[in-house]
């Protein structure tokens, strides 16, 4: 736990605005001393809670999604002069929106996060399907920056399901979704109909 006066959440909202941050928070570069953690936990359905308590401002959540940083498997809220560790049950995003643009040089797959950036999937934002455990189903995820991930919905699901294609890969026949010219594979075309 974070001590008293260190690494709470005034400190480091206070640390952002000292530090006068224009745009989004460089904190790849940010390497500041470990701080403790904090009683802070973000939920598979997105909620971020603080000391057990639905944190209710969205722009506080947007802040603090802003400075989140992943090292390993650890996840940690970062500004210039302190590093707090925080717990994140599954993917710290969720993707909530999706936009499908077709264009002369093919589709472009976009997605709204639950903290409202817009990520445009392709070669630096690239799909994956993890299996899930027990269920022979797919778990899919965004890259959304820095390691970070986003949990796609299943609504969004059923939507890239929608928009799948057979491809030929490797001399395997895969399902998966076009992007930005990039194809993401979900799995063995034949094994579509067991997930979807």
């Amino acid at each position: 736990m974070a001590k008293q006066g260190q690494g709470g959440l005034e400190d480091i909202t206070g640390a952002l605005a000292r530090a006068g941050v224009k745009g989004p928070p460089p904190v790849e570069r940010w390497n500041p001393p470990f701080c403790g953690d904090l009683d802070m936990r973000i939920a598979t359905d997105g909620t971020w809670f603080y000391m057990k308590t639905p944190i209710g401002r969205q722009a506080l959540v947007k802040l603090f999604a802003s400075i989140l940083k992943r090292e390993g498997e650890k996840y940690f809220l970062v500004t210039p002069v302190e590093k707090c560790g925080i717990k994140v049950d599954d993917a710290p995003f969720l993707a909530v929106e999706l936009d499908a643009q077709d264009s002369a040089d093919g589709r472009v797959l976009s997605f709204r996060t639950n903290v409202d950036d817009w990520v445009q999937c392709g070669p630096r934002h690239a799909l994956r399907f993890d299996p899930e455990p027990g269920t022979g189903g797919l778990k899919p995820y965004l890259h959304v920056r820095r390691d970070l991930w986003a949990k796609v919905t299943r609504p969004l699901f059923f939507d890239l399901v929608e928009l799948g294609e057979e491809r030929e890969v490797d001399g395997h026949a895969l399902f998966g979704v076009a992007s930005m010219g990039m194809f993401f594979p979900m799995a063995p075309a034949e094994q579509v109909r067991d997930f979807a």
